[in-house]
C-alpha cells in the first residue's frame, strides 16, 4: 500500500510520474483547477478587503471526490500542479480542500518530466508560495472586477453574451487599431530601375543586375512615369563602370533556444500552427509521450517561459552531441549563453528537449505528425543555440552611370555553424542576394544590356497574425507566456475578430465595442496601463508589492468610470438605421438594429409588429438552381456568409465575390 500520495494537473502527467516514484507513491490528477471563482456572479467581497468567494467547481466535484478518497490513508501528500502562478493556486486550493492535521502536505515542482529532474524535485519538498498565490488571485480578482463590470454594461449597450477584459480588449484595440491604419492608408507610387549589366567579352555567364541606389548621392526617389521615362533615356547615354568595390566578412550568431512567444512565432511562421494549436501539442511533447517500452516520457521542459535560460548539465549534453555528430569546428570555444528581455520572471528554463537528449529521427514513430513538427522545431532550435556562429562573405558594388549609382551585392557562405542544424538564415536586408555576380574591378566598364523600369506602391502595414499578434503583446508587456493563446482565442469565439487568409481582421462587433471601451475607459484598455498592471503582478509575485493595496488602487478609480458609463455610453441597442426596405407584414419602414447575433432587418413598428430577419448582402447564392441570397451569419468559430435557404441550401463563405456592391436596403 502506497504511502505517500502525489496530485498532478492531468493524467498524462501522472502516468508519466508514477513509474519513477515506485510502491510508495500513489499518483492521481485532480484534471485542473477544481475550486474557483462562481461562474454566475462576480464573487469578489470587496468591502471586505476583496476576500474571493470560492467553491468546488460543479463538474469537478467528482474529481475532488477521488482526491479525498485517495489521500484518507496517506501520510504525505505532494502537490506537483505545473511550476507556474496558476499551478501554485491549484496547489493552495487543493491543500485547503484536503485539510487534514493528521497529514503533511508538500509542494514539489520540476521543469522537465524526466526520472532525473522529478526525483530530485522530491528531494526537496517546500511550502505552497503565497507570493505566487497572491500574484495569481489578483490577476484572477483583477480580471473578474473588470469582466464583470463591462461585460453587463455591454449587454445593456451592445448586445447579450458579449464580454470584455483587461487583457482581451487590449488585444482587439491593437487589431482594430491596425485596420484603421490600413483603411485609412493611401498608396503612394514610385518606381525602380534595374540595369541588366555584363562584363565583356560577351558572355551570359558575366551578366548580372543592378538596381538605381543614387541620384547625384541622394537616395533615388522616382515617383512617375514620365520622371523614369526621362531617367531611362538619360540612362542609356552613360557609361556603366564599376566605382567601389567592398569585401567583407560578416558573422551571424545563432538565436537563443525559444521562450513561449518565440516558440509561438516560429510554430505560426514555419509551421503555420495558430497558438492555440501550439501549445495543445507542446502541452503533450511536456506532459509525456509512450516510447514503445520505455513507456511515458516528457520530451520537452516546460512550455510557459519568458527565459531563455538552459541548465548545465542541458548545455553538456549539447556540446557532446554536437562534437559527435557535427565535429569540434562547430562548437564554440567558449559556450554560448543568452541573456532574457528586461523584465523577464526567468523562473523556469528556455523550452528545450527533455534530458537525456532524443534526437527527432529516434522517437519518430511515436509521435502525431503536428508532434514531430513541433518537437523538430524545438529541438533544432535549442541545438543550434548552442553551436558557432555562420561566416558569410559579403561583397558589395557600386556602379556609377554619369549622374547615377547602382548597386548590387553577393552573399556567399563561407561556414554554416549553427546553420547547419536551423537552416539557412539571411543577413539583413541588403546584405542577402541571389544575384550571381562575377569577379569584378573598381573601373571596369560594363556592357548595358537593357534598363526594366518597373511601378511599385507603398503597402499598408500588414494585418495582425497570431504570431505578429503575440510578438506586440509581449513587446509592449501585455499579458505573459500562459496568456498569449487564450487571448487569441478569446476575441475569435467572441467574434471580434475573425481569421481572413490567415489574418486577424476586426469585425464590426468589434469595432462597436472598442470604440465604445476606448471612449469610456481609454486608461483601462490602454496598452501602457495594462502593461503597468502586469508589471505590478509581477512586483506581488516578488514579495515587494502587497496584492490588497494593488487592488484598491485600481479599483475606486474604474467603479468611477463604470457608474459614469453607464449613463453617458451610447445605448447602440436602441439605435436604428432607416433603409428603404418596407416590412412585408405591416408596410411600415425596415430598419437596422443590433441584437445577439449582430445586426439584422427589424419592422419600426416594434413591439406592434415583430417582424424580423437577416440582412441580405444582395448577392445571388451560387449553388446551381437556388433562388437565395447570401446573408451575414455567426457561429463559434465566427462570421460567414450563408445562403438565406438554409437549411434547404447548406451553401456557406468566408468571403463575397469582389465585384459585388452592397445591397440598398442596407443604404441610411
Amino acid at each position: 500500500m502506497a504511502k505517500n500520495l502525489v496530485i498532478v494537473e492531468s493524467p498524462a502527467k501522472a502516468k508519466t510520474i508514477n513509474k519513477f516514484l515506485g510502491k510508495n507513491y500513489e499518483v492521481v490528477s485532480s484534471m485542473g483547477h477544481i475550486i474557483d471563482l462562481p461562474k454566475n456572479r462576480m464573487g469578489i467581497d470587496v468591502e471586505h478587503n476583496f476576500k474571493a468567494e470560492y467553491i468546488v467547481i460543479t463538474d469537478r466535484k467528482k474529481y475532488l471526490d477521488v482526491l479525498k478518497k485517495a489521500s484518507k490513508d496517506k501520510a504525505a501528500i505532494y502537490l506537483a500542479p505545473d511550476p507556474d502562478r496558476e499551478g501554485e493556486a491549484i496547489a493552495w486550493h487543493i491543500r485547503d480542500a484536503l485539510k487534514d492535521k493528521k497529514k503533511k502536505f508538500f509542494r514539489v515542482t520540476f521543469d522537465e518530466i524526466t526520472q532525473a529532474a522529478v526525483l530530485e524535485a522530491f528531494k526537496h519538498p517546500r511550502d505552497i508560495d503565497m507570493k505566487l498565490v497572491n500574484a495569481q488571485q489578483a490577476r484572477r480578482i483583477l480580471d473578474r472586477i473588470v469582466g464583470y463590470s463591462l461585460s453587463p454594461l455591454l449587454w445593456r449597450k451592445v448586445s447579450r453574451g458579449l464580454s470584455a477584459g483587461r487583457v482581451q480588449s487590449v488585444a482587439v484595440r491593437l487589431v482594430v487599431d491596425r485596420e484603421r491604419e490600413i483603411q485609412k492608408f493611401i498608396p503612394k507610387e514610385y518606381w525602380e530601375v534595374i540595369a541588366d549589366l555584363k562584363r565583356p567579352p560577351d558572355s551570359a555567364i558575366d551578366s548580372f543586375k543592378a538596381k538605381l541606389d543614387k541620384f547625384e548621392d541622394k537616395k533615388a526617389e522616382i515617383n512617375t512615369k514620365e520622371e523614369v521615362d526621362t531617367i531611362v533615356e538619360e540612362l542609356k547615354r552613360q557609361d556603366f563602370i564599376v566605382s567601389d568595390i567592398k569585401e567583407f566578412k560578416k558573422k551571424k550568431n545563432p538565436f537563443p533556444p525559444f521562450t513561449t512567444s518565440k516558440m509561438q512565432q516560429e510554430a505560426f511562421n514555419r509551421l503555420r500552427f495558430p497558438v492555440n494549436k501550439t501549445m495543445h501539442v507542446a502541452q503533450t511533447l511536456y506532459e509525456g509521450v509512450e516510447l514503445g517500452k520505455e513507456g511515458a516520457v516528457g520530451l520537452i521542459t516546460y512550455m510557459r517561459t519568458d527565459s531563455v535560460r538552459i541548465s548545465k548539465d542541458a548545455q553538456t549534453a549539447a556540446r557532446t552531441y554536437i562534437l559527435d555528430r557535427y565535429g569540434k569546428k562547430y562548437y564554440p570555444e567558449t559556450p554560448n549563453f543568452y541573456k532574457s528581455k528586461k523584465g523577464a520572471q526567468d523562473a523556469h528554463e528556455a523550452i528545450r528537449p527533455a534530458l537525456p537528449l532524443r534526437p527527432p529521427e529516434k522517437v519518430k514513430s511515436f509521435l502525431t505528425p503536428d508532434q514531430l513538427k513541433l518537437y523538430e522545431l524545438i529541438w533544432n532550435r535549442f541545438l543550434s543555440s548552442q553551436m558557432a556562429q555562420a561566416l558569410y562573405a559579403v561583397t558589395s558594388v557600386d556602379i556609377k552611370a554619369g549622374r547615377f549609382i547602382f548597386k548590387t551585392s553577393d552573399t556567399k557562405v563561407i561556414f554554416d555553424g549553427f546553420m547547419a542544424v536551423y537552416g539557412e538564415v539571411e543577413l539583413e536586408e541588403g546584405e542577402k542576394s541571389k544575384n550571381k555576380m562575377p569577379v569584378l574591378k573598381v573601373g571596369e566598364k560594363l556592357n548595358l544590356l537593357s534598363l526594366i523600369p518597373s511601378q511599385h506602391f507603398t503597402k499598408p502595414p500588414p494585418r495582425y497574425s497570431d504570431a505578429s499578434l503575440v510578438k506586440a503583446l509581449e513587446e509592449k508587456g501585455i499579458g505573459r507566456p500562459s496568456t498569449y493563446a487564450p487571448i487569441i482565442h478569446t476575441i475569435i469565439a467572441r467574434d471580434y475578430c475573425m481569421r481572413e487568409s490567415g489574418y486577424l481582421k476586426p469585425t464590426e462587433l468589434g469595432f462597436i465595442v472598442t470604440d465604445l471601451l476606448v471612449k469610456h475607459f481609454d486608461k483601462v484598455i490602454d496598452e501602457k496601463f495594462t502593461a503597468k498592471m502586469e508589471d505590478e503582478l509581477d512586483g506581488i509575485e516578488e514579495g515587494e508589492i502587497d496584492y490588497l493595496v494593488a487592488l484598491k488602487s485600481f479599483y475606486s478609480p474604474f467603479m468611477h468610470l463604470v457608474e459614469k458609463a453607464k449613463t453617458e455610453m451610447k445605448n447602440v441597442k436602441r439605435e436604428a438605421v432607416a433603409t428603404n426596405e418596407s416590412c412585408e407584414s405591416c408596410g411600415k419602414p425596415m430598419v437596422i438594429k443590433w441584437g445577439r447575433r449582430g445586426k439584422f432587418l427589424s419592422c419600426s413598428d416594434y413591439p406592434r409588429c415583430k417582424n424580423a430577419k437577416s440582412i441580405t448582402t444582395g448577392v445571388k447564392c451560387p449553388n446551381p438552381g437556388c433562388a437565395g441570397e447570401l446573408i451575414a451569419r455567426r457561429s463559434r468559430r465566427g462570421s460567414f456568409y450563408g445562403c438565406s435557404k438554409y437549411p434547404n441550401c447548406t451553401y456557406i463563405t468566408k468571403k463575397l465575390p469582389e465585384d459585388t456592391t452592397p445591397h440598398p436596403t442596407l443604404s441610411p
